[in-house]
């Protein structure tokens, strides 16, 4: 895995630097991959694997080079080591499940019975709310219910 660490990291490091010095917004990639916005920024940072279509539109956006194009298409391993909770902004989805996790479960055990909100079969999508004391960061999470089949 070490090496398939390597490939991924450099190549979501290419990805970053190409996005700033190009003139396309991540809203602007989503657009021309026809995909959801945060399902293309984490594909394009390694979390999801791109079909070789989407990967090769995506290089010619980027001007990103062929080992870049071809490590966004290798399935990922999606789990990471505990330096993601380093980052601030990560951190406070850790943060907000410790305090809404268990909450959350139980709600959506009483209004779905027993069973699992999919992490695959979900769409996430984030907006910006104006408020007057600060603009409000707005995420919905709309996942597949998945029963448990005993």
């Amino acid at each position: 895995m070490t090496d398939w660490n390597a490939r991924r990291d450099h190549a979501t490091d290419t990805v970053r630097r190409a996005v700033a010095r190009s003139e396309h917004s991540w809203a602007d990639l989503a657009a021309a991959l026809d995909r959801p916005l945060l399902w293309t920024i984490a594909a394009l940072l390694g979390s999801h694997a791109l079909p070789a279509d989407l990967a090769a539109q995506a290089g010619e956006l980027l001007a990103l080079d062929d080992e870049t194009v071809a490590t966004l298409q290798e399935q990922p391993y999606r789990v990471r080591g505990d330096e993601l909770r380093a980052d601030p902004t990560i951190y406070r989805f850790y943060e907000l499940l410790g305090v809404y996790g268990p909450a959350l479960k139980e709600a959506i055990h009483e209004e779905f019975g027993d069973g699992i909100m999919s992490a695959i079969n979900c769409n996430v999508e984030i907006d910006r709310r104006a408020d007057p004391d600060g603009d409000r960061v707005r995420i919905v999470i709309d996942g597949k219910f998945l029963k448990y089949q005993w």
